[in-house]
């Protein structure tokens, strides 16, 4: 019990290989293909379950994916801080009572979030 084959790695988390691949792919200075993602990770995980991770990442529309030879070479749609925005507006979307929303994360502000967010929103003022 616990053994584990070759190139399967140690078992995380739901989504924390996600999180680990892309987190290497914005580290990266352009698209990788599955082939260069599995060798910068080392031998963690066999080829099969990056071509996977990458393709459910794709149909999240998490990266975008361009061909490259007889593969595909992903990259991050956004950077880091535009996955965090993304994030923050799929939870207001699942949400009826957006005003209440927005009124809580507003009252739960620092003074100085509070005086960025009116700067970002009113650049004039």
């Amino acid at each position: 019990m616990g053994t584990r084959t070759p190139g399967q790695g140690p078992k995380l988390p739901n989504g924390a290989r996600e999180a680990e691949i892309l987190e290497l792919l914005q580290r990266a200075d352009g698209a990788l293909t599955p082939r260069e993602v599995t060798e910068r990770l080392g031998s963690e995980l066999a080829y099969n379950s990056v071509v996977t991770i990458l393709t459910r990442m794709h149909t999240k529309r998490l990266l975008t994916r361009t061909p490259r030879g007889r593969a595909y070479a992903y990259a991050p749609v956004t950077d880091d801080p535009g996955f965090a925005a993304r994030r923050m507006r799929s939870v207001l979307e699942e949400r009826s009572d957006r005003q209440d929303v927005l009124a809580r994360f507003a009252d739960g502000l620092s003074t100085t979030d509070a005086d960025l967010l009116r700067q970002l929103l009113d650049p004039d003022q």
